[in-house]
């Protein structure tokens, strides 16, 4: 897909944004003029740059242009992929390590929490126990090593740490052969002097001996409260985040030997971007569906929309995130490959539903249901090559007319319409008695109810309605079903990027050079303020600390740490309550000033950041209680560097009349609606010019997605190709 009236005028590229799934790799490019691209190509797992060269070709392929001739102008270069994660599921990561606890907690990785045994299962699967199941440990019993010594959650050491437990310990991980050492004890984000000691320990026995491996401390690596999610960030770091490293830093190298001199930047799951020299990079563990919400955000401030709910329809999964007068909420736990993390990253909701679930005749309930199983990148049984039996959700869309057979990725995989009526017919049409059309229409009005069911019950569990939210749709499936999931739903609008399959990757583009320190601090301000002067230089000490470790980052990586803009905030909640807010502060150093009247020291700036976090609860929960007369809790200091990066800008042409160039017409296909089949107009999507309105039963086509616009439906194209969709 490319959006460009004149393949002479692109010159030289500016931003080259890369998604790499486990299946295929997007590539979203922008040139000098505005004007953008989009490729795919397969994954090449063992060596991404391939893959990524490839796409960026193919992206490159309509404007006849190669990398070399095009990418010295490159000022953006971000990375976002899956490896990690997948090297996580699929429990193929380095497990040769080392680590030391606090004596009697060798298991506690093992034993995990309740809340692992159930987080990311539907509703039904949380409530029945049989499907509760701990993951099974990432390392070896025998790794996991305790010594005796303690800190309380105050931070006071309780227990001395007994030195030669650690000498004992060291010893024998240095024995077996570990390729590093992970050290978590407990409050060590309060106080981390046992896990120092432990680290100098192990140091000088390593010079003794002649050794050298990495020590790597909870108390540098991630200072926050729980210990399991604390350990677990620990371990997968160095699992699945650390052999990595070098797989990006070949990325990087390559693009640079092809001419590309912007330095690669890695998608965060809190979205900003980091260098792969990074100390840490168990932050871009999670990043593909984090573009999408970024990428919505960028939308939602170049139109000035107060609340915004994306949605992003893929193959597997329907992933949902909600934007509140322009705040992006993050979340502190998390869960990956089945382990609870306190990673921040921003919220998303998904639920199994996709273009390729797969579809089935239930002999019991007599009913239709799909999933939670997925072809993927196999597309369906109109896949000949793929060796897919059964129905999915693809099959269905096909013979009714919304796919063009030939057209799909552009024609690089043709799609055998007759071989999918047929299955479609014995496996669901049949059971059933009814027409095989009527069937796979209905398969497809399951699949999104349940969708419409899912946003809709994330708003309104806000205290909020659709009409109070725009909707952007995005995903490879997001234009194709959009109308279906939104159907009901009053929505101020609907809108669908032209570059909707390559929307994340784009997300990518979109995102920060930046850093993220989070600590916590547990810090509580009474009703009546008095220990707001106390608090606020707490904070203030606090935030200088980070503020120095993230400037040491950016000093790492050859950037220049005055260029950096430091954002402090906090994470605030009533006192009492369970969820927190992120709120930002004006200042890093916060003012204390005494009161002779009240004998005290307060804080002015503190109050203000307390007036900031009481109007941004009330705008979020309006249906909600605030509750300032039980005081405030500060759960944690966080600080952010932002170096500027070059963004990518939305593209603007000029305004056409509302009827298509004649040009952009495909002629008509039969499409099936509410029982009845339509003469459908067809359209190219790329040579649909901005202003142009295309009223349903209609089909856009594009060679990564399609729109689809039932009857009484319409569409207009605004001068930033993005589609907005509303009922006549």
């Amino acid at each position: 897909m490319v959006n460009s009236d004149n393949i002479d005028r692109v010159h030289l590229l500016k931003v080259i944004a890369l998604d790499t799934g486990g299946t295929m790799t997007d590539s979203f490019i922008i040139d000098e003029k505005g004007s953008f691209a989009v490729g795919k190509a397969l994954t090449t797992g063992k060596e991404e740059s391939i893959g990524i060269l490839n796409s960026i070709a193919d992206s490159l392929n309509e404007w006849k242009k190669d990398l070399q001739e095009t990418g010295s102008g490159v000022e953006a270069l971000v990375y976002s992929g899956t490896a990690m994660l997948n090297r996580l599921l699929e429990r193929e990561g380095n497990d040769n390590i080392g680590v030391i606890t606090n004596a009697g907690f060798e298991d506690l990785h093992r034993l995990g929490r309740a809340l692992q045994c159930w987080m990311g299962l539907d509703y039904a699967g949380r409530l029945h126990a049989r499907e509760h199941e701990h993951p099974p440990s990432l390392i070896p019993r025998k790794n996991f090593k305790g010594v005796r010594g303690r800190i309380n959650f105050w931070g006071d050491e309780l227990i001395p740490l007994y030195e030669k437990d650690v000498e004992k310990v060291v010893e024998e991980l240095l024995d077996i052969g570990v390729d590093c050492i992970c050290v978590c004890l407990l409050c060590s984000y309060m106080n981390s002097s046992h896990e120092m000691q432990v680290e100098r320990i192990a140091k000088q026995i390593m010079k003794d001996i002649g050794a050298e491996i990495p020590i790597i401390l909870s108390s540098e690596h991630n200072p926050v409260r729980g210990e399991t999610p604390r350990l677990n960030a620990l371990l997968i770091e160095q699992y699945a985040a650390e052999p990595s490293r070098k797989q990006l830093i070949s990325i990087a190298e390559t693009l640079k030997d092809k001419g590309v001199p912007a330095p690669l930047r890695i998608l965060t799951s809190y979205g900003g971007t980091m260098s792969p020299y990074s100390k840490s990079l168990i932050p871009t563990m999670v990043s593909g569906p984090i573009g999408g919400m970024i990428g919505s955000k960028f939308i939602a401030e170049k139109y000035g929309i107060q609340n915004l709910v994306s949605s992003d329809v893929g193959g597997t999964s329907f992933d949902v995130g909600l934007t509140m007068e322009k705040y992006v909420p993050t979340k502190w736990e998390s869960s990956l490959g089945g382990f609870i993390l306190n990673i921040p990253m921003i919220a998303l909701d998904s639920i199994g539903a996709g273009t390729g679930m797969y579809v089935r005749y239930n002999d019991v309930s007599g009913r239709l249901e799909f999933g939670p199983e997925s072809a993927g990148y196999r597309i369906g049984v109109c896949n000949e090559q793929s060796g897919v039996e059964k129905v999915t959700m693809t099959d269905c869309s096909l013979i009714l007319g919304y796919l063009n057979p030939v057209y799909f990725l552009g024609g690089k995989v043709p799609l055998n319409k007759k071989r999918a009526f047929k299955y479609i017919e014995d496996q669901l049409a049949t059971p059933f008695k009814t027409d095989p059309f009527e069937t796979a229409r209905g398969a497809l009005d399951l699949i999104e109810i349940n969708m419409k069911n899912h946003l809709n019950g994330m708003i309104q569990g806000l205290g909020f309605r659709p009409e109070n939210y725009t909707l952007l749709s995005f995903g490879g499936g997001g234009p194709l079903h959009v109308a279906g999931y939104s159907k009901g739903l009053s929505f101020q609008n609907i809108m669908i990027p032209e570059w909707a399959p390559a929307f994340s990757a784009y997300g990518c583009a979109c995102a920060d050079h930046s850093y993220r320190h989070e600590i916590s601090v547990d810090l509580v301000i009474d009703p009546d303020k008095a220990m707001s002067g106390f608090v606020a230089s707490m904070l203030s000490s606090t935030w200088n600390d980070l503020k120095i470790k993230i400037s040491n980052e950016f000093e790492k990586e050859g950037r220049n740490p005055e260029e950096m803009e430091f954002k402090p905030s906090l994470k605030l909640q009533y006192f009492g309550m369970l969820k927190d807010l992120e709120v930002e502060s004006h200042t890093d150093t916060l003012t204390a000033e005494y009161s002779a009247e009240l004998d005290r020291f307060d804080s002015p700036d503190l109050l203000v950041i307390l007036k900031r976090y009481d109007d941004l609860f009330e705008k979020i929960f309006r249906r909600g209680t605030k509750s300032p007369e039980l005081g405030y809790h500060v759960t944690k200091a966080v600080g952010t560097g932002v170096v500027p990066v070059p963004k990518p800008k939305l593209p603007e042409y000029k305004l056409n009349s509302e009827k298509p160039a004649d040009e952009s017409s495909k002629g008509t296909r039969d499409t099936y609606w509410g029982g009845k089949w339509y003469d459908s107009s067809i359209w190219e999507m790329k040579l649909l010019n901005s202003g142009n309105k295309i009223k349903g039963p209609a089909v856009i086509e594009a060679p990564a997605t399609t729109l689809v616009v039932p009857p009484n439906y319409q569409v207009k194209l605004d001068k930033h190709r993005i589609f907005h969709m509303e009922v006549k």
